[in-house]
C-alpha cells in the first residue's frame, strides 16, 4: 500500500537528564518506528527553537524530555509548528531493560491505542487522546514499520494521572503479558501554541515536586518539635510542686515506740591497749630460713 500519513516524531531531550530518561527515550525510539534522534538540546536555549529543530529534521511531532535540578523530569508533546502541546511531570519510570518482563513483541510491529472511557467525558482529556493517537500510533504502510500488529499501548486515567502501560498479544488466547516501558504522566498545563501560548487548561490538582519535598520536610520539622514540646511538659511536671498527701490517724495506731536509752558522755580519754608481741615470730622466721636452704641443697 502506499504510506499517506506521514507523521513524523522527534524524541530528544535536554541535557542534564539521568540514565532512566535515557533508557526510556531509547525505548519509545524502538517502540516507534516513525520517530527520529537528534542531539541533546542546550538548557539555556528557549523551547521555542524546538520548532525549527522539527522542521529541519522534516517532523511534524515532538516529545521533549526536560530536566530540571537532575531529579525532576517533564515531557512536552507537541504538534509542531502550529500547536497544541502538552506539558507533564513524569513519575515512576521502568525501563524496559529493568522491568525484566516475559513479553515480547515484534521490532516496528503497529500497536493498538487503549484509552480509558474518561478520555471521552471530559474536553482536556478528549484533546490529549487525540494529541496521543497521532503521536503514538504507527502510521499504516511506514517503510520501517511490520505489517502485523502484537502489541497495546493502554492510557489509563487514575487518581488525577495518565498511566502508561504496553502489553503484548498473546496469538493462543488472546491473553495480555507486559513488556514495559511504564510510566506515569501527571499534566501541568495545555497551550494553544507549541512549547507556548495561551494556556488552554491548568491542572488543580498538581503539586510542584518543590512544593512536595517542602511540605515533606515542614512534617519532619513539625513531629521533631511535637517531640520537644512534650520533653519540655515533662520537666515541668517533674519541677513543680508535689501534692501533699493528708495523714492518716490509723497509721500509728501499730507503731510501738523503742524503749529510751539515757545518753551517757564519757568524759574520761579510753586507755590505750597494750601492744602483744608474737613471742612465736623467731621460731617462725628460722623455720623459713631452714626450708629455704634445704629446697637449695
Amino acid at each position: 500500500g502506499k504510506w499517506k500519513n506521514k507523521e513524523r516524531v522527534l524524541i530528544f531531550s535536554s541535557r542534564g537528564i539521568n540514565f532512566r530518561t535515557r533508557h526510556l527515550m531509547q525505548d519509545l525510539r524502538t517502540l516507534m518506528p516513525h520517530s527520529k534522534a537528534d542531539t541533546k538540546m542546550d538548557r539555556k536555549d528557549q523551547l521555542f527553537v524546538i520548532n525549527e529543530v522539527c522542521e529541519m529534521k522534516n517532523c511534524n511531532k515532538c516529545i521533549f524530555f526536560e530536566a530540571k535540578k537532575k531529579q525532576d523530569l517533564y515531557m512536552w508533546l507537541s504538534n509542531t509548528p502550529q500547536g497544541p502541546s502538552a506539558k507533564f511531570l513524569v513519575q515512576n519510570v521502568h525501563t524496559l531493560a529493568e522491568l525484566k518482563m516475559t513479553g515480547n513483541c515484534l521490532r516496528g510491529s503497529r500497536p493498538l491505542l487503549s484509552f480509558d472511557p474518561t478520555f471521552d467525558k471530559e474536553p482536556h482529556y478528549a484533546l490529549l487522546k487525540e494529541l496521543f493517537i497521532q503521536i503514538f500510533s504507527t502510521p499504516q504502510y511506514h517503510p520501517k514499520s511490520q505489517p502485523f500488529v502484537d502489541h497495546v499501548f493502554t492510557f489509563t486515567v487514575t487518581d488525577e494521572r495518565i498511566w502508561f502501560r504496553n502489553y503484548q498479544i498473546i496469538e493462543e488466547d488472546a491473553s495480555l503479558v507486559e513488556i514495559g516501558p511504564r510510566f506515569v504522566l501527571n499534566l501541568i498545563k495545555i497551550f494553544q501554541g507549541s512549547f507556548g501560548g495561551p494556556t488552554l487548561y491548568e491542572n488543580p490538582h498538581y503539586q510542584s515536586p518543590n512544593m512536595h519535598r517542602r511540605l515533606i520536610r515542614l512534617s519532619v520539622a513539625a513531629k521533631f518539635r511535637e517531640k520537644q514540646q512534650v520533653k519540655e511538659v515533662q520537666k515541668i511536671k517533674k519541677k513543680g510542686s508535689k501534692v501533699l498527701i493528708e495523714e492518716d490517724p490509723t497509721e500509728v495506731v501499730f507503731e510501738t515506740p523503742a524503749e529510751e536509752k539515757p545518753v551517757e558522755i564519757q568524759l574520761v580519754k579510753p586507755e590505750s591497749k597494750p601492744i602483744v608481741k608474737d613471742k612465736k615470730k623467731p621460731r617462725k622466721i628460722q623455720r623459713k630460713k631452714q626450708k629455704k636452704l634445704f629446697r637449695t641443697e
